[in-house]
């Protein structure tokens, strides 16, 4: 359930200045160790409940890679009180909907609800976590489910492979270098077992988030908490493997072939710091500079003026423990990879050493306040930045102050980040080709 590439390079909306507005919430934590975060939004009739687990596909043992996007789909075939096949229609039937998302570092679950029906969303959730239904004919059937999403997605999605091969890469060490959907042969491989044990290990009440965000009252809300969550047992703590990788301190050159293409793609990617850290939020908005819109250096420069490329983009690839910083490139003409990746390189030239202008400046602080009002105008994007805000940086606060971060990042700060992170001795380059049979058949 990833953006595509493309979508990945424009994720600072545009617009004018927008202002934004403090998200009030109340945290706790029950008994069992599941912290709670309640919004109360008076606005809509609606309500969402979300619950968060800290597991994703970092957490995987390398040989059975899947696991996390897998439980993303098992977790809804049923549970004691809830029959096979049932969860979708109970959703739709009382007007709501339903979704859930993978990453690396963690697995979200929601519904959204008419306000009245809060209880049956907290039931709903709680009863996934305490009685959920894990056997054969589910894991056989969400088998099938994953592997037709995998040939959709990504076996016959051009350019589908691409940030599984920028990963493969970059990461020696980290469960990073495996793609979030993981291996269908390990998938296949695994025991009904094997997925009962990873969901005693990570899906318990002491390694997840709750959040209630909507039109509810405080203290209703808390009471159905507690009748839903409270009775359900804490788990063992999950032990942590943290995994450091040595700097990149020469480049590195791979090459992919998809058979689903027929324009080659560069990418040249770097190595950052956690999405925790000020040095990703002044990588945000060196790729906001770089790339946002048609009137972005890149863009004008690459696409416009030399008319060298049909795409151009940057982006910041953010994540728990570390991220990656990645252009890319897709040739138009005559121009070959390594003219893109030149052309690429003089801008990051000029921003290692000369400050942005203070209008580019400014442009650029209005589009980093405009996103972050857009991140958080709807319930469902506050409830989901809470909780990631809880679960992933450790400060629920983030919501309402994480904009002052950007408003105090300087000029000077873009350039000097730059300089750190964006050297061709500390990269990945990446020729990402049709295969040399679709080639030839061109």
């Amino acid at each position: 359930m990833k953006k595509s590439l493309i979508a990945l390079s424009s994720l600072l909306m545009l617009g004018g200045t927008a202002h934004a507005q403090k998200v009030a919430f109340e945290e706790y934590d029950l008994d069992n160790g599941m912290h709670v975060i309640l919004h109360n939004d008076p606005s809509a009739p609606v309500v969402i409940t979300s619950v968060m687990y800290h597991v994703g596909a970092k957490d995987e043992n390398p040989e059975r890679t899947g696991f996390a996007h897998f439980f993303e789909h098992l977790l809804f075939e049923g549970t004691q009180n809830i029959k096979r096949g049932e969860w979708f229609k109970i959703v739709t039937g009382n007007g709501g909907t339903n979704n859930a998302n993978t990453t690396d570092d963690r697995t979200y679950y929601f519904e959204v609800f008419p306000s009245n029906n809060l209880e049956l969303g907290l039931w709903m959730e709680s009863e996934r976590l305490m009685h959920p239904v894990i056997n054969q004919i589910g894991v056989d059937t969400q088998n099938e489910v994953v592997k037709e999403e995998k040939r959709l997605r990504v076996d016959n999605q051009p350019y589908g492979q691409l940030i599984a091969e920028v990963k493969k890469n970059m990461f020696v060490k980290h469960p990073y270098r495996w793609a979030t959907i993981g291996s269908m042969e390990h998938l296949d491989a695994a025991t009904l077992e094997e997925f009962q044990a990873f969901n005693k290990k990570f899906y318990t009440p002491n390694n997840a988030v709750l959040v209630v965000a909507g039109q509810i009252d405080i203290a209703q809300t808390k009471a159905w908490i507690q009748k839903y969550f409270g009775p359900i047992p804490r788990g063992e703590e999950v032990k942590r493997q943290k995994f450091e990788e040595a700097p990149i301190t020469q480049e590195i050159r791979a090459t992919y072939e998809d058979p689903n293409i027929q324009k080659p793609m560069v990418v040249a990617s770097y190595r950052t710091p956690s999405m925790k850290s000020r040095d990703a939020r002044v990588l945000d908005m060196i790729s906001t500079y770089l790339s946002d819109g048609n009137s972005s250096k890149l863009y004008k420069k690459i696409v416009d003026d030399k008319k060298m490329a049909l795409q151009i983009g940057a982006f910041n690839y953010s994540q728990e423990d570390y991220g990656m910083y990645i252009l890319y490139g897709m040739p138009q003409g005559d121009t070959t990879l390594a003219q893109l990746v030149k052309e690429m390189d003089e801008e990051i030239v000029k921003l290692q050493n000369e400050l942005i202008s203070e209008n580019d400046y400014k442009k650029l602080q209005n589009k980093i306040e405009n996103n972050y009002v857009n991140n958080n105008s709807s319930v469902e994007g506050v409830a989901e930045n809470l909780a990631s805000y809880y679960m992933l940086y450790g400060d629920v606060n983030l919501i309402n102050t994480e904009i002052e971060m950007y408003r105090s990042i300087t000029r000077e700060e873009i350039r000097d980040i730059a300089k750190k992170y964006l050297n061709p001795n500390q990269r990945l380059i990446l020729d990402y080709v049709p295969a040399k049979d679709k080639a030839d058949a061109k």
